[in-house]
């Protein structure tokens, strides 16, 4: 059974107030249907200013996904119904925030609340971006990204001990303490080697950015040098962002240019030094099809790569996707793909 992923960054390049609203509730609908039908975790990222209306506050949409998740039980119990608070199943992977855009006190509370509500659903990992405006427009240096980097996960793994500890020349204490022990699951996201180091020297987990069996063994080296222990959450070679699809012709012609625009904005980003296991080159729906990174699939070719694949990854409301045909794939995969690939 693969790993199944849900990923929400709620782009809409045409959204108004009112239409934007309604696709972040009817993502926390498709967030708990999710979690009903057993799937692993939501996947959600920030980005700051973009003009697509890009998610930048993955945090606040976890704490909403939790809400929508916890479970009837749970609900009954909260009201006096004397229900069994289980809670949800499903998780949260933030992949990733900007960590040097973070106050590294207030993310440590942020991060400790969210884990505590969820009963430790809440995956973080931190990457340093790579968008220069976005350091510009929060007045933060980019030529000391890395520098914040390590202030920030330094303080995070001293403030969930709940103990007082030294930051910034004076004395603080961060409360509450998480629920999950030693910490809350916190990953170094990147694709450089210092990325690796930063991960294996705070004994961290590392998250690449793509598919990069060479950094794995540099990581695995650096840990041994720093006597830590880590290990390594990396997408496979092949981990397309998937849309099901009863006749996939006709949604590429129907639906091609959102997938195209979500392309086309990554790559407008990523200068190419960037390795990214979403990473196009597709200036065309036609090229964007050929390529292979997003595709259209039906509920038989699902099967078939969910039994080839480590993980299946949905995108169903890609660049501005219509509500109805986002609900339309997620219930392929919940209700079509899911139960033969269990069987």
């Amino acid at each position: 059974m693969p790993f199944t992923v849900v990923r929400f960054n709620l782009v809409d390049p045409h959204a108004t107030p009112t239409s934007l609203s309604e696709r972040y509730r009817a993502a926390l609908d498709m967030a708990a249907y999710a979690d009903e039908h057993g799937v692993d975790t939501i996947q959600t990222e920030e980005h700051h200013g973009a003009t697509n209306n890009w998610l930048p506050s993955p945090f606040a949409f976890a704490g909403a996904v939790f809400g929508a998740t916890q479970g009837g039980a749970a609900r009954s119990a909260s009201l006096g119904g004397g229900g069994r608070a289980t809670g949800g199943r499903i998780a949260v992977t933030v992949s990733a925030i900007i960590g040097p855009l973070h106050d590294p006190l207030r993310l440590a509370e942020e991060i400790a609340v969210l884990d505590l509500l969820s009963g430790g659903r809440l995956v973080t990992v931190a990457g340093i971006g790579y968008r220069p405006e976005e350091y510009e427009e929060r007045g933060v240096d980019w030529g000391r990204r890395g520098k914040l980097q390590d202030l920030l996960l330094e303080t995070l793994l001293k403030a969930w001990s709940g103990e007082p500890f030294t930051y910034e020349g004076r004395t603080v204490r961060v409360t509450p303490r998480p629920f999950t022990q030693p910490h809350p699951l916190l990953l170094v996201g990147g694709s450089s080697k210092a990325a690796a180091r930063r991960a294996a020297r705070l004994g961290l987990p590392l998250f690449p950015s793509a598919h990069l069996p060479e950094l794995e063994t540099y990581y695995k080296q650096q840990c041994a040098e720093y006597g830590t222990e880590g290990w390594t959450m990396m997408p496979a070679e092949k981990t397309p962002l998937l849309h099901v699809s009863e006749d996939p012709d006709r949604s590429w012609e129907l639906y091609g240019e959102h997938f195209l625009h979500e392309a086309r904005t990554y790559a407008s980003w990523q200068s190419k030094d960037i390795r990214s296991a979403v990473r196009s080159a597709a200036t065309t729906v036609a090229e964007l099809r050929a390529e292979g990174v997003y595709r259209i699939v039906t509920p038989d070719e699902c099967v078939a790569m969910g039994r080839e694949l480590e993980s299946l990854v949905l995108h169903p409301l890609c660049g501005g996707m219509p509500v109805e045909e986002a609900w339309r794939s997620l219930r392929l995969l919940a209700e079509t793909v899911l139960p033969r690939l269990k069987a």
